[in-house]
């Protein structure tokens, strides 16, 4: 669940017009990638040795990107990253003096709304990683039966996307209470970016630090 590109995707679109179109567009590309490659993983791949090869990798997996979100917490943190801020702040306003506009790389990856291009974006962004691989292994090794197993994997799935699914189902069952939170978030980030980016990135570093120390403890 805690998957940085998943919660860098959800930053994102909250922060962009109708993120509630944009993240079910997102949801249901997710949803076909993660459910479709789980059924084929566990009821055709599991005797190929592509799924039980991963587990070894996973632990230092999840400490080299953990180390690299601590590092950009740190970055952050210490206003290192000002230089090239400013830098980027002078390009944009020479641009902007000379009438050229340049779309920014958000508008550009989720389509200014489009749910159909977040669908493709979701299809893409989760893609089976190391750690969704050796839980699909494990689903594989309970020896529950084909329909036990089915059901497990889309419930394993429809957990590891709860990022995505909290907001949709605020805007489904309380949605202006959703939307006053979500204009609150846009604002409070616009205010602390720096801070929340440097928060973010030292909870997922830890996260996934802690997890890789576990897993290389548990084998």
């Amino acid at each position: 669940m805690f998957t940085p590109t998943l919660l860098a995707a959800v930053t994102i679109m909250m922060l962009l017009p109708n993120p509630k179109r944009l993240m079910l567009g997102y949801l249901l590309g997710a949803y076909t990638t993660s459910i479709t490659c789980g059924m084929l993983i566990v009821f055709s791949l599991q005797d190929t040795g592509s799924v039980s090869t991963a587990q070894s990798m996973g632990p230092w997996e999840d400490l080299a990107l953990g180390g690299l979100a601590l590092l950009i917490a740190f970055v952050l943190g210490t206003g290192r990253d000002e230089p090239l801020q400013e830098r980027r702040r002078r390009r944009k306003e020479a641009k902007e003096a000379d009438g050229e506009e340049r779309e920014s790389w958000p508008d550009r990856m989720l389509g200014r709304g489009s749910p159909r291009v977040t669908f493709v974006v979701g299809v893409l962004l989760t893609f089976p990683g190391v750690s969704y691989l050796v839980a699909m292994d494990r689903i594989a090794d309970l020896g529950v039966g084909d329909p036990a197993t089915a059901l497990i994997v889309v419930a394993f799935c429809v957990v590891q996307l709860t990022l995505l699914e909290v907001p949709l189902l605020g805007y489904a069952f309380a949605p202006e209470r959703t939307k006053d939170g979500v204009e609150r978030f846009r604002a409070w980030l616009g205010r602390n970016g720096r801070q929340a980016g440097a928060i973010v990135a030292t909870v997922v570093g830890s996260l996934l630090v802690l997890r890789g120390v576990v897993e290389l403890i548990v084998q």
